[in-house]
């Protein structure tokens, strides 16, 4: 598809559409994304239970997990600040760093028994998983609007290698340093960094001219339309309980006499579902509408409580995490093309970082909520609280299509 230039609303040209060079990106990023999305699998894998062994308090266990999370939290405006200051890969780049120091602080805290160590290094993690996690944004920064939907699901779609390569990883390397259980598995999350940072070169990306930055709207005046704020709400809703199930899920399997096989093979089927259907995800949504694909996403979350409040067999955690996982991917690529259709071109880094700081903020907190309860409750309490959040942004979305229909009918009398 050529690259084509649409004049704006407010009589701003929008920069070139080239739909080649999105494809291209979106299949190198697809691939560092393979590599980069170890480092989420490995942490989740490993941290709470390394940190049910160090931490003071078994309260604590998920606390290096959470520190992952707020990193992540921390970690998305400057990464918008930095793509708007200097270019996308060079913002991309800088989240590499933070991904190889991520592996080898967090080995050095397994081989001197640290559990603030621990927490240090999963925060450095986090950061990278803020860069990682932009690389379905831009993807779409070259794109048209008809084909963004599908480039964000192939980059999203690498997350497939990544859930081979991050749950394997642990399994072969997990005894390689006797008696420093996981100490090599995190030297390999270090190797995954580096070699996605190699592929990163192959991004190109071209910046937002000047002249029309100054164009931008106020962030202020963006979030408050309903579209971005339906969004936003829907985003927290699949990735924030994602989360608090994911994290809980290797501890709470260990804890109820499941192996740690069990637990890491439960994390590789949950990523896997996550991404696997990527593929087709985009088309789905260009053919039936980003609103009910991610309505379907939203149900699928609530299916996978239900099924984690029935029972805690290794059938039941794991069918929990396999639908979750699905409804993830449904849910949050939906959301993520509701974001991109929210602002302008010039726009592009600081709502899209915005968006970000909402959602994974939302994710520190559940995060940190759900090793509390896990320690004073149980998992199925946890999979309890699934159900109002999505309940929320179901209406929520629910109303955006009434509205927007209402809108249709409106323009067409």
């Amino acid at each position: 598809m050529s690259a084509v230039a649409e004049p704006m609303p407010h009589g701003v040209l929008k920069p070139l559409h080239d739909d080649a060079l999105a494809r291209r990106n979106a299949m190198v990023l697809a691939v560092a994304q393979a590599l980069a999305g170890g480092n989420n699998t490995v942490i989740v894998s490993t941290a709470s239970i390394v940190g049910a062994v160090l931490a003071p308090d078994k309260g604590l266990a998920t606390l290096p997990i959470t520190c992952m999370v707020i990193g992540m939290w921390f970690g998305t405006l400057p990464i918008g600040w930095l793509a708007r200051r200097f270019d996308r890969r060079f913002a991309l780049q800088c989240g590499s760093v933070f991904g190889i120091l991520s592996g080898l602080i967090s080995f050095a805290a397994v081989m001197v028994g640290s559990f603030w160590l621990l927490l240090f290094g999963t925060f450095c993690g986090g950061l990278y998983a803020a860069a990682h996690q932009s690389y379905r944004f831009a993807a779409a920064d070259t794109a048209s609007e008809a084909y963004r939907p599908k480039v964000v699901s192939w980059v999203l779609a690498g997350g497939i290698f990544a859930a081979l390569i991050g749950p394997q990883l642990v399994i072969f390397t997990k005894d390689m340093l006797p008696p420093h259980l996981f100490a090599a598995s995190y030297l390999g999350q270090s190797v995954c960094a580096l070699l996605a940072a190699i592929v990163l070169t192959f991004v190109k990306v071209p910046p937002v001219a000047a002249k029309r930055a100054e164009t931008s709207r106020p962030l202020g005046e963006i979030a408050r339309t309903p579209r971005f704020m339906v969004a936003v709400a829907c985003g927290v809703a699949s990735y924030a309980m994602m989360n608090m199930v994911m994290t809980s899920a290797p501890l709470a399997m260990v804890g109820c006499g499941h192996s740690v096989t069990d637990a890491t093979l439960g994390i590789q089927w949950h990523v896997l579902a996550m991404y696997g259907p990527s593929f087709v995800t985009g088309s789905l949504i260009a053919r039936f509408g980003v609103e009910r694909i991610t309505a379907l996403g939203l149900v699928l979350i609530a299916l996978a409580a239900a099924v984690g409040v029935a029972g805690i067999s290794v059938a039941h955690f794991w069918t929990d995490l396999v639908l979750l996982g699905l409804g993830w991917n449904l849910a949050f690529i939906g959301a993520t093309t509701m974001v991109t259709q929210c602002h302008r071109p010039e726009e592009r880094n600081k709502v899209q970082s915005f968006n970000d700081f909402l959602i994974f903020g939302s994710m520190a907190v559940s995060s940190f909520s759900s090793g509390q309860m896990l320690a004073y409750l149980s998992m199925p309490a946890i999979n309890e609280e699934v159900f109002p959040t999505v309940l929320v942004a179901g209406a929520l979305l629910l109303w955006l299509a009434m509205r927007k229909r209402q809108e249709a009918a409106a323009e067409a009398v």
